[in-house]
């Protein structure tokens, strides 16, 4: 008789269960819900040119500029997403056609890009980054580097659906 109270009181919980969490409890994994899309800095679109052409390197390189791109919502990578990145560095200003390049995200929602030094333009080490492709909102951002010294730079992309 136990064990008969025992199976009702499971097939009770259960039931509480799924009528508490409904079915998508049981079918989808769990996700991260709400992340917040990323919204466009004040300056980030400074100098953009549309269309920069996807680039292996812009100029002679030795500074990377990475970072990553996620959806909205669940945080989940998108791969195949064109970022373009511009910067005043030590080949060239931010509006020169030279100092702009694009590449895409891999299979994980990473980019990386090597450029030339990015140097102090109206006193900020900063880069420019944006994303444009149409199938999310675009997104401009501006990062300012701690020190004009450094080597790398990121920035991290939350893409909310077009």
């Amino acid at each position: 008789m136990t064990s008969l109270m025992l199976s009702r009181r499971s097939l009770i919980a259960s039931v509480g269960a799924v009528a508490a969490t409904g079915l998508s409890g049981l079918i989808l994994p769990a996700q991260a819900k709400g992340l917040a899309p990323t919204p466009s800095m004040r300056g980030g679109s400074n100098n953009y040119r549309p269309g920069a052409p996807i680039v292996d390197r812009i100029g002679n390189g030795g500074f990377w500029m990475s970072g990553t791109v996620r959806r909205a919502g669940d945080g989940a990578p998108l791969a195949g997403q064109r970022i373009q990145i511009w910067a005043h560095t030590t080949e060239g200003h931010e509006r020169d056609p030279h100092s702009h390049g694009a590449t895409l995200t891999d299979a994980n929602g990473n980019f990386r890009l090597e450029m030339p030094q990015i140097v102090p333009a109206f006193g900020q080490p900063h880069g420019h980054l944006a994303y444009d492709s149409g199938e999310f909102e675009t997104v401009f951002l501006r990062p300012i580097m701690r020190s004009s010294k450094d080597k790398t730079l990121e920035a991290h992309f939350v893409l909310q659906a077009a």
